[in-house]
């Protein structure tokens, strides 16, 4: 059945997904989802409460009991539904994230829909792959599932963050109560539409949307929930932290960054300072593994910023449903604002700015659009080459010598992401070696689905997708013969 109806234009989903059931939720209250780029209602979703997370976790736990024994064949046949679930749904997907978070409709097909459909077929395929026992002398060593799993998500990438959870999680055998973006949560609704669809075992996959603060809090404070895994801000994934460590469940965290592409002295400065900016940039910013440090050495920082400079302001703004624009909005006024805040930081501080700049970009009266701003003559101690700040505002940091160029790329709380640029490929490999990073891209390496991804330091721990985003979700136990 649909979850949701249609009044004004404005998509009116009513119910949570529980035990295999569409559902009243405890409460009346609704949240609004805003289009970002005409500031209008889009949908409304419920206000879960504590009682309703008690009831998706009853029913994750009773189902745990026989998911959890089910073969990995027919696990990953149920992977398989859902992702051609996905794909068939994919144009309806991109438009929802085109709305809701403001990507280019064109890259919203093509990452924000389907990178989550191949994603979930990639665990499918990963599951006829992987042993989950092997044998240690007398010690049969086997992998089974952590339990009830709460997954937190944000507004970003909103299915492809829910997937990559989600997808590892059921594969290993684990039960889930899904927790997304009340900024972003469409998408998520969708994918339990498709869960329902393919008849997965009730009580395996569970919705519950509403607000951090009292959803989330609720799901890390869980007796019966084995596991959190999150995906947010560093300030919330250390709030979960404190509230999942009374129970002491597992806890896996992706969180923030401010990542360095190092440009050395004997690279293609054209290709590497204008493909740093398209990092930058990509989903207007609001991406936790963005290179939104440029690393250049200091006889070349005029050049690196005329570059930079020429790049940004071919970034041209508009309605990403309209699939022209390379930039649309950012997700939300309190995001427009907290990255306008930061230009006027970076200002106040005595960087040069280049171009862009806090003013309302002109021909754009509606919408959650900012200007795409590149600093120039950055310090490490700025704000702005220490904070997040999730839009298309790029910090270029001067350089004395490779050390030093090393020493302030790692200089900084976070160590998501990086990249190196160089003429030299084993130069570039040693430079990424010392990189406190959990990720570096060599002369723009593609981004890879199928690879590690989570971070050092304050960006998190644990990581996703691949074979190493299963075995977040699986306990070990020995077995001695």
């Amino acid at each position: 059945m649909s979850t949701a109806s249609t009044r004004q234009d404005v998509k009116i989903y009513d119910k949570l997904y529980i035990n295999g059931r569409w559902v009243a939720p405890a409460g009346s209250n609704m949240i609004e989802v805003t289009d970002s780029t005409t500031e209008e209602v889009m949908a409304q979703i419920p206000e879960g409460a504590a009682a309703d997370i008690d009831s998706a976790v009853s029913a994750a736990r009773a189902a745990f009991v026989s998911w959890s024994q089910t073969s990995k064949d027919e696990r990953a046949k149920y992977l398989e539904a859902i992702a051609a679930g996905l794909a068939a749904r994919r144009d309806e997907i991109a438009a929802v994230i085109a709305s809701e978070v403001g990507m280019p409709l064109p890259l919203a097909t093509a990452v924000q829909a389907g990178l989550p459909a191949m994603v979930m077929g990639s665990y499918a395929k990963l599951l006829s792959e992987y042993s989950f026992e092997e044998q240690v002398g007398n010690s049969l060593v086997v992998r089974e599932p952590v339990g009830v799993v709460g997954c937190i998500t944000p507004w970003n990438y909103p299915l492809h963050q829910v997937v990559a959870k989600v997808a590892p999680a059921l594969a290993a055998g684990c039960t889930v109560v899904l927790k997304p973006s009340e900024v972003a949560p469409i998408t998520a609704f969708i994918l339990a539409e498709i869960i329902d669809e393919v008849a997965l075992p009730a009580g395996a996959f569970n919705l519950v949307t509403g607000l951090g603060a009292v959803v989330g809090e609720a799901m890390a404070a869980h007796l019966d929930i084995d596991m959190i895994s999150f995906t947010g801000s560093t300030r919330a994934g250390k709030r979960v932290s404190e509230l999942a460590a009374q129970t002491i469940k597992r806890v896996a965290l992706e969180l923030g960054g401010k990542s360095a592409s190092i440009v050395l002295d004997d690279a293609d400065f054209e290709k590497a300072v204008s493909s740093s900016v398209g990092s930058c940039y990509f989903n207007s910013g609001q991406t936790c593994s963005a290179h939104t440090r440029l690393l250049v050495p200091r006889s070349r920082h005029t050049e690196a910023v005329e570059i930079a400079r020429a790049t940004a302001e071919k970034f041209t703004l508009g309605d990403p449903r309209e699939g022209r624009a390379k930039l649309g909005p950012l997700v939300s006024a309190a995001q427009r604002e907290r990255v306008l805040g930061y230009i006027k930081k970076g200002i106040e501080e005595g960087a040069s700015l280049v171009t862009g700049g806090a003013e309302k970009p002109e021909g754009l009266d509606k919408g959650y659009f900012v200007r795409p701003t590149v600093f120039a003559n950055v310090r490490t101690d700025m704000t702005i080459a220490q904070e997040e700040i999730f839009g298309p505002v790029l910090a270029i940091i001067p350089y004395e010598s490779e050390d030093d160029a090393v020493r302030i790329a790692n200089d900084t709380v976070y160590g998501l992401a990086g990249g190196v640029w160089s003429g030299d490929e084993e130069r570039a490999r040693r430079v990424a070696r010392r990189l406190r990073t959990g990720q570096v891209d060599i002369n723009g390496g593609k981004f890879n689905p199928l690879a590690p991804f989570g971070g050092y330091k304050q960006s998190g721990n644990g990581r996703e997708l691949g074979k190493w985003g299963l075995e977040e979700f699986l306990e070990t136990k020995s077995i001695q013969l």
